[in-house]
C-alpha cells in the first residue's frame, strides 16, 4: 500500500518504466501486423476455395 502520494507515483512511475516508441516504431509495428492479416487472411481465402471444390468422385473398382 502507499505510504504516500510521492510513494504511489514512485511505484506507478517503475511499472511503466517502458521508454515511449517512436512514430517509426509503431510504423513498423502497424506494417508487420497489416502483412501479417494479409497472409492469414489469404490463407484463410485459399482454405475457403479448396472447401467448395466438391471431392473428385471416387472410381468404380473394376473387376
Amino acid at each position: 500500500m502507499c505510504r504516500g502520494a510521492g510513494d504511489c507515483q514512485a511505484r506507478l512511475a517503475r511499472r511503466t518504466a517502458t521508454p515511449m516508441t517512436t512514430d517509426d516504431d509503431k510504423k513498423a509495428r502497424l506494417a508487420q501486423a497489416l502483412r501479417d492479416n494479409l497472409r492469414r487472411r489469404k490463407a484463410q481465402a485459399r482454405g475457403e476455395e479448396s472447401a467448395a471444390v466438391p471431392p473428385a468422385v471416387p472410381r468404380e473398382p473394376s473387376e
